[in-house]
Order: C-alpha cells, then sequence, then structure tokens
C-alpha cells in the first residue's frame, strides 16, 4: 500500500459518513482493505483530522462556491476530495500543496468524479495560496 491508498481510504471513508450521516468517527475509519500500519495511521489521520476540524473546512469550501450555488448541491465524492485535502493543506505543512492537489485530482479521476477536476483543482489552489505563504 501507499499514501494515495490511504487517502482514497480516507475519501471514501468521508464520503461514507457525510452519506450515511455517520458521526461516528471510529465507525467511519475502518479500512479493512489496508494492508500495513502506517497506510492505516495515515487514512485515520486523514479522516480523523478532517472530521474534528469539518467546521472550518466546510466554511472554506463555502467561501469558494459562487455566489449563487448551494453547498448541498456539491458533489458528495468531490466534497470528500475537498475535505480531505483542505485538511491537508491546513495541517500537513511537510506536504507540499502541488502534491496534494495532484492528489485530490487523481482521486477525483480514479472515482469518476473527472468532471469536477477544475473546480476541485481551482479551490485547493486559491486555499493553499491563501494558507501557505
Amino acid at each position: 500500500m501507499n499514501r494515495h491508498d490511504s487517502r482514497l481510504a480516507a475519501v471514501q471513508g468521508m464520503y461514507s459518513w457525510d452519506l450515511g450521516g455517520q458521526k461516528d468517527t471510529v465507525a467511519a475509519i475502518s479500512f479493512g482493505w489496508l494492508e500495513g500500519d502506517d497506510d492505516l495511521t495515515f487514512a485515520r489521520h486523514l479522516l480523523g483530522g478532517s472530521l474534528e476540524n469539518i467546521e472550518q473546512i466546510d466554511s472554506l469550501v463555502k467561501s469558494h462556491l459562487a455566489p449563487n450555488w448551494d453547498f448541498s448541491r456539491l458533489n458528495r465524492v468531490a466534497l470528500a476530495i475537498l475535505r480531505i485535502s483542505i485538511f491537508s493543506i491546513l495541517y500537513q505543512k511537510e506536504i507540499e500543496s502541488p502534491i496534494i492537489i495532484d492528489e485530490a485530482l487523481e482521486l477525483a479521476k480514479s472515482l469518476g468524479v473527472e468532471d469536477n477536476c477544475k473546480f476541485i483543482n481551482g479551490v485547493l489552489d486559491k486555499i493553499s495560496k491563501e494558507t501557505r505563504q
């Protein structure tokens, strides 16, 4: 396994949490298919940290939406990718922003939301520039 798989697991957990109304972080972080302890730890860190900071993260997403666009209309997979990636931008300073953004775009393509790539790229790029000066 690798960090990409860990990010994928975290996005899947976020999506599950969001759709199921699952407010139990532990239940959302059951990734039986991850093979290594490091992978599992990284996935749990991404998802747990994102959920702990969900209000701040969602506020940032909302602030980057077009004035006539409602948050509830966002594609839920794209939103899960944004939430995990914004957490990384804000709290994982050791990972360079271009790497985080590239990973987010790869996840979007692999999860079938490539039509959201421009949106995801734009939001993450702006947040990165605003928060990592």
